[in-house]
């Protein structure tokens, strides 16, 4: 039989692929028919990952007439996080950040050919705003089921502590494969298959979901460098790269945290280690600042964990720290 044609997709608000990479990974029949962004850099990036560069406007000029002819199925959506964070002023669907978002949700009730189906993603603190009860409200007004998420890497196995909100819809001609979690918000999955022994409990903390996620060592990478080969001042000295050191006995000569920056912000930095199943969300600040930005990396031999409130600064300046590279993040 001849094979069904792929998904014609949009990926709003695109960066440098992440959902195009994602779902070209997940093995779903799809095509990406355009991506917008207006960031110049980001869609250098993208262009260098996928040959395609996108659409690089403001997405708030777009029209319904725009969108039709695409006839995507699917839509997948990033918009910016910044009027929902914690740490921003939380203004909302005040936020001019937030108004092409907004404006693309009512653009769908005015098009002859909308979307069969939404992939939403944004920061904890969308759920609770006014635009995620707009968005919810288009999508009720256009007859889609919503299913709801606040997901960490955590519970997937990965060793990093980023919960983020996840939307996603469907016309009600498609059904999802668990309808009775429509139009819920959940915290935890309901298909946890990789939290232990009991598949069935819903408040799974994180000390639970640690259990099951891989060490930090199996995420870094294996170009490194001899902690033993920083001087006094916290540069790097002569440097060979046949010295023949093991990955745990090194870091990376562009990512040692300098020695001024241990004396001022030791006490405010999260320190993890190769065998730890957690760190940190790393923020856009991370490299420019310590404190809340991400997670610090201990690196040299034979290092034993420290508590957060017996650690000194002496005992810092031994334990070889480094920046997470960007491939790492």
């Amino acid at each position: 039989m001849e094979a069904a044609a792929p998904w014609k997709v949009l990926e709003f608000y695109s960066g440098i692929g992440g959902m195009r990479y994602s779902i070209e990974a997940s093995g779903v029949r799809a095509e990406v028919v355009e991506a917008f962004d207006i960031n110049d850099v980001a869609n250098d990036v993208y262009e260098f990952n996928f040959g395609h560069r996108p659409c690089q406007g403001n997405i708030q000029t777009l029209t319904a007439s725009d969108l039709d002819k695409y006839k995507a199925q699917a839509w997948l959506l990033s918009p910016p996080c910044q009027p929902y964070t914690r740490q921003g002023l939380q203004k909302h669907s005040a936020d001019a950040r937030a108004f092409s978002f907004i404006k693309i949700l009512n653009l769908m009730k005015n098009m002859s050919f909308p979307p069969q189906m939404l992939f939403v993603e944004n920061v904890v603190g969308f759920e609770v705003s006014d635009t995620h009860d707009q968005l919810l409200e288009v999508l009720s007004d256009l007859n889609f089921n919503t299913q709801e998420f606040i997901l960490s890497p955590l519970q997937f196995g990965i060793p990093y502590s980023r919960p983020r909100y996840f939307c996603l819809a469907k016309r009600e001609s498609m059904s999802f494969q668990n309808p009775s979690d429509n139009s819920k918000l959940l915290r935890t999955p309901t298909f946890r298959t990789l939290v232990r022994a009991d598949h069935n409990r819903y408040n799974q903390n994180e000390d639970d979901l640690e259990l099951v996620c891989k060490p930090i060592n199996e995420f870094l990478e294996t170009r490194t460098l001899n902690i033993d080969d920083l001087d006094s001042s916290g540069t790097i000295s002569d440097f060979n790269e046949s010295d023949g050191c093991t990955p745990s006995e090194m870091v990376f000569q562009d990512y040692v945290v300098p020695l001024n920056l241990i004396e001022r912000w030791g006490n405010a930095m999260d320190i993890v280690y190769p065998e730890s199943k957690r760190c940190c969300c790393f923020t856009k600040s991370y490299y420019r600042y310590v404190k809340g930005t991400g997670s610090l990396l201990a690196t040299s031999n034979n290092l034993k964990p420290i508590s957060k409130e017996n650690l000194e600064i002496s005992s810092l300046r031994e334990m070889g720290l480094r920046f997470f590279t960007p491939r790492e993040e």
